[in-house]
């Protein structure tokens, strides 16, 4: 048993409820357990039916590309040029 609910005792339960039927009224706090109680069984179906995470992955921005290098002269030398 959780301390909290150590000190509330019968009286602080009714005038909860007393105030909880002031704010919403009679007929709507039956509506109000039964749409939490589906909320509920929704959210732990959905905590179900997902897959656990997986390890956070160490993600590392891309790296920059090098400049294109300019084309290298060929070691050959070029063709002698022939008299016209």
């Amino acid at each position: 048993m959780t301390p909290i609910f150590a000190i509330i005792t019968g009286p602080e339960i009714a005038v909860l409820v007393g105030i909880a039927v002031l704010l919403f009224g009679a007929d709507r706090i039956p509506k109000l357990a039964r749409s939490m109680g589906e909320a509920k069984k929704e959210f732990e179906a959905a905590q179900r039916s997902q897959p656990p995470p997986a390890a956070p992955v160490d993600v590392q921005p891309p790296m920059s590309t090098p400049p294109p290098t300019p084309p290298q002269p060929s070691a050959t030398p070029p063709p002698p040029a022939t008299p016209h």
